[in-house]
């Protein structure tokens, strides 16, 4: 077999996109603190503790807004 090779997320026109570094650990959490603000952002994790977020473009400040709460409440760092 193969080794698999990451794919990054396809987000298209009209969105934007956040990258932040969390613990491996505190993926889930984010996860469900992500789908806790519905509709708010996808979230990607690529490995680890590497996730892209991504956001329609009309909620770019809700999606700051969020990363910076993750970056004071689990360590979170921007990438």
């Amino acid at each position: 077999m193969s080794a698999s090779k990451s794919v990054p997320p396809f987000v298209g026109e009209g969105m934007v996109t956040r990258q932040i570094v969390v613990r491996a650990k505190d993926v889930v959490f984010v996860k469900g603190i992500v789908e806790a603000n519905e509709g708010l952002a996808q979230l990607f994790a690529e490995r680890g503790g590497d996730i892209t977020l991504a956001s329609p473009a009309a909620r770019e400040a809700e999606l700051d807004s969020l990363v910076d709460d993750l970056v004071r409440e689990v360590g979170a760092m921007r990438v």
